[in-house]
């Protein structure tokens, strides 16, 4: 008797697992996978079956299949198998996908930022999610200029207040505004993913619990991994608890690292200030960022390491580390603490503290502007930050007048290096700044730049160790402005 329950138990628990994790293949809903064919109206036959049944794998086999909004439920799996091509279809006068959805808190963030139906895969308020496979998702119709049109999508994968995401080994192109907006998702993983796109490749919204690894993101024209904290959901959340590693965010020309060409004919990002494809924090920061690791992870022909909160956000306990950076267009590392307060009014200017950044070695770096670019406001200094053993190539070659440049403080601005103009200093420029600490950290140029190598406003109790900055003979050392409790040694 006992031995003849067991077995029945045992039945029935195979019955419900291949119940839960049945395979749907899209073509036996109607998908043709021909390019030819809108097929998104079988894809979402196949999760609709999938969902009633409570879940289960929705199978692409090799094909293209021409599509508009694909709408994910719970316990849902995508699998692209290898030669399968997801490819956004132009939307037509007759159809597309999705409209956006209304969104009362849009004047807080970018309209990209405010809404997630308008896109080519998306989910909101889901659970156990998986996009996975060797296939490919190309957002050929998608367009960040014309996402506001009827019927046009800006998105290739928009996922709003899920639970339980994970994206793995998937290959994304042009993937238009966002290949990924994740905005209020809890426990997110991105694993193995290859993007090379025209604007923004992981977009990290007011997330929980994030581990993003062994990714290579290519884009030329806007951020590569960026993590947000606008107020898009309506309330506001922090962006914590991330991990981000052995990661390559590049600036090539568009499409050029998926072909291995990695061609370098397009200088220029909107902002016409060169290419961007970095790892950023911010823009968008009415939240704010916390707990949050970046260790082993290559930047390449782009722009350098950005973090910026100027909405309200606290940024703090942040550690970066084992970080390598070839040919940036801007300086290796910009820390930013603004008020432009894009938020709802009565938001208090927000604060950055305790950052940990070590062990870079960076190459050919922007002779515009300083090697490391540090600026709060009056009102509001960053706080306990601690830079060490960083190695950096800077180009040189700056103009010896800038060194009587007063760089405007631009408290209300878009934050972004060029924001200051050219500096007056070519290796340092700290201003607002409380309780720094930076420690071995070793300078060269390409060509020699005449500007001082420091440039301190309104810094105070603060440590310089091991400072090896070469200067010609008769240069500045450094310029000092309204400093107090600054100490410089060396062994």
């Amino acid at each position: 008797m006992k031995i003849y329950r067991i077995i029945l138990v045992s039945l029935f628990g195979l019955l419900i697992h291949s119940a839960v994790f049945a395979n749907y293949n899209v073509k036996d809903f109607g998908a043709k996978g021909d390019d030819k064919t809108i097929d998104s109206p079988a894809i979402n036959r196949a999760i609709e079956a999938a969902s009633q049944a409570g879940g289960g794998t929705v199978f692409f086999p090799a094909g293209t299949y021409l599509s508009y909004s694909i709408r994910l439920s719970n316990n849902i799996h995508l699998y692209l198998d290898e030669g399968a091509v997801l490819k956004a279809a132009r939307p037509s006068a007759e159809e597309g996908y999705d409209p956006a959805e209304p969104n009362p808190h849009d004047a807080y963030q970018d309209f990209g930022h405010s809404h997630w139906q308008n896109s080519l895969i998306w989910g909101i308020g889901l659970k156990n999610i998986r996009i996975s496979g060797f296939g490919t998702i190309y957002g050929y119709g998608l367009s960040r200029e014309e996402s506001r049109l009827p019927g046009a999508a800006n998105k290739a994968i928009a996922l709003k207040e899920c639970i339980n995401v994970d994206i793995q080994d998937i290959t994304m192109i042009r993937c238009g505004h966002f290949a990924l907006l994740a905005t209020g998702v809890e426990n997110l993983g991105i694993r193995g993913v290859k993007i090379d796109t025209n604007r923004d490749g992981l977009d990290i919204d007011a997330c929980r619990n994030v581990r993003i690894s062994d990714c290579t993101v290519n884009a030329p024209w806007d951020d590569a991994i960026v993590l947000k904290a606008s107020y898009a959901l309506g309330y506001y959340k922090d962006t914590e608890n991330v991990y981000i590693s052995n990661c390559m965010v590049s600036g090539y020309d568009q499409g050029s690292m998926i072909d291995g060409s990695y061609q370098t004919d397009e200088p220029q990002a909107p902002d016409q200030d060169f290419t961007t494809g970095r790892i950023k924090f911010g823009t968008e920061s009415s939240g704010g960022f916390r707990n949050i690791t970046i260790s082993n992870c290559v930047f390449d022909r782009c722009r350098g390491l950005a973090l910026e909160t100027v909405d309200g956000g606290i940024m703090e306990d942040i550690v970066i580390s084992n970080i390598t950076m070839r040919n940036i267009v801007n300086p290796a590392i910009f820390l930013r603490l603004g008020a432009r307060m894009r938020s709802p009014q009565g938001r208090a200017v927000g604060s950055m503290r305790r950052i940990s950044i070590s062990k870079l070695n960076c190459f050919n770096i922007d002779s515009r502007f300083a090697c490391i670019l540090i600026s709060g406001i009056p009102q509001a200094k960053i706080e306990e930050v601690s830079i060490s053993d960083v190695r950096i190539v800077q180009r040189g070659g700056g103009n010896k007048e800038w060194a009587g440049i007063e760089p405007p403080e631009r408290e209300r601005s878009y934050p972004e290096p060029s924001m200051f103009g050219y500096l007056p200093s070519s290796t340092l420029f700290l201003r607002h700044v409380n309780k720094l600490t930076i420690r071995n950290l070793d300078v060269s140029f390409i060509e020699a730049d005449p500007r001082p190598a420091l440039y301190l406003q309104d810094v105070h109790n603060s440590s310089f160790h091991n400072l090896n900055i070469p200067l010609a003979e008769g240069q500045e050392s450094s310029i000092q402005k309204e400093v107090s409790g600054l100490v410089f040694t060396s062994d």
